[in-house]
């Protein structure tokens, strides 16, 4: 467990790592990671909801994100298996992000012919499709950050990731809802699949990583060796594929309990699947409550959104500071306090008869900036529970793991809302990010301070 007693660093020295080349490259694949999400969730949402579709329908098709959840099904494919013509010319990780990008920009332009009043199933089944190659982009993605800088570096890879990923949630809300408003849906989602341009131009650019495999991690893939040594009266394809599962699927899970035993390990895993439940099962119901409260698309693009621009960016770098200077527990445990406090402002702004433009910026500002803190040192703690030999189906465990709960959660939580009102359903919000901190703090006396595994 990553809880390396912080080295003692100036805000400059902070900023200038910013400056370095991986850094800079990190800010922009975390755009085109963040472009896809909101488009298929939040964004999506508005465009249901002025479209007369019902919240708790739009509750339901707010599932189509579980493909985010489950992409640790495929991820041994993107970690292990090569894509012809394209892994030889690009390499491994390379390779899948360019696929990935390729297929978003066919999925967005698809959908941006979509119309929910009359083909709302076509436009369900698009949807499903662009959130499955945006898991796949974010398989190679996390991939790559982890694998391209070391242990020491993950906390700013990881703010410049964040960085570029908030930036994208902007375009993809603020940006898309100002055009949907001035020119409709279709010129917006057609922009959209546009700017996945900035994460291709950035994968062409790249170096692609290179992996060193620990010596405990060799003797792993033995199980390998044995596995296809036990079966050899079997035919040839049938061994293949299962020595790739053991390789791919079995090394990758047994690794990681046995660096942090059984016990420890679950707990790493319950903490993980419940840091972001309070993000996940708010998220969907934003838009439908800005919308429901009575502002426009155009203001919540400038206000709720656009303002919030500021407030994202400040609590990224406060975030990178915050892995700095605090350590990855540390700031784990404020940002969780934080996001669990901004929740509980959406609660008075829903008791608040009549809010205005100035309560919402002042909210939504609060939320995007413990959204930021807290997501930044999240990723730094995940990317040092990796082992670089199997950097793309562990992370994408760990990331599956934190989005699959609030995923399920939020599908109800149209329902919640039209059974109790939005004033209980964000109460309901803030109470679900207190598990993940007592988790937090119970590791944290079962494991005392102690420097990170490489």
């Amino acid at each position: 467990m990553p809880t390396e007693a912080p080295a003692a660093r100036s805000w400059l020295d902070t900023l200038r790592l910013y400056a370095q080349p991986k850094p800079l490259a990190m800010l922009f694949l975390g755009f085109s990671a963040g472009l896809p999400f909101l488009l298929v969730f939040s964004t999506l949402s508005a465009w249901l909801r002025e479209a007369d579709i019902d919240r708790t329908t739009i509750g339901l098709l707010s599932w189509v994100g579980l493909a985010y959840s489950f992409k640790l099904l495929w991820a041994p494919i993107v970690d292990r298996a090569p894509i012809p013509l394209l892994t030889r010319w690009l390499g491994r990780r390379r390779s899948w992000m360019l696929a990935a990008q390729l297929a978003l920009v066919a999925g967005l332009l698809a959908m941006s012919h979509g119309d929910p009043s009359t083909r709302l199933a076509a436009l369900a089944v698009l949807a499903v499709c662009v959130a499955f190659a945006s898991a796949t982009q974010d398989i190679a993605i996390d991939a790559w950050r982890i694998e391209s800088a070391p242990l020491s570096m993950q906390g700013t890879m990881a703010a410049a990731y964040q960085l570029g990923y908030r930036l994208a949630l902007m375009a993809a809300t603020a940006g898309a809802l100002w055009l949907a408003g001035e020119h409709g849906w279709r010129a917006s989602y057609t922009v959209m699949a546009a700017l996945v341009g900035i994460g291709i131009v950035t994968t062409l650019l790249v170096p692609e990583p290179k992996v060193a495999v620990s010596r405990d991690t060799a003797l792993r893939e033995q199980r390998v060796i044995d596995f296809l040594e036990a079966k050899a009266h079997w035919p040839r394809p049938l061994r293949q594929a299962g020595g790739w599962f053991v390789g791919a699927v079995v090394c990758p899970l047994v690794d990681f309990f046995a660096r942090n035993g059984a016990t420890t390990a679950l707990l790493i895993l319950a903490f993980v699947g419940t840091f972001r439940l309070t993000d996940y099962t708010m998220g969907v119901m934003a838009n439908p409550f800005y919308l429901d409260v009575g502002y426009t698309l155009q203001q919540i693009a400038i206000v709720a959104k656009g303002y919030g621009v500021i407030a994202s960016i400040i609590g990224v770098i406060v975030g990178g500071f915050g892995v700095a200077s605090l350590g990855v527990v540390r700031a784990l445990v404020v940002g969780g306090v934080l996001v669990i406090l901004s929740n509980l402002a959406f609660a008075t702004l829903a008791f608040t008869e009549d809010p205005g433009l100035l309560g919402l910026g002042l909210v939504v500002s609060a939320d995007n900036f413990a959204y930021n803190f807290a997501g930044t040192a999240f990723i730094a703690y995940l990317s040092g529970l990796t082992n670089t030999a199997y950097t793309a189906t562990q992370y994408a465990l760990f990331s599956s793991l934190f989005s699959l709960p609030g995923k399920l959660l939020m599908g109800a939580s149209g329902w919640v809302v039209d059974s109790a009102g939005y004033f209980v359903f964000f109460l309901y919000t803030s109470t679900l990010g207190v598990p993940s901190l007592l988790l937090l703090i119970w590791l944290t006396r079962r494991l005392p301070p102690r420097a990170a595994d490489a």
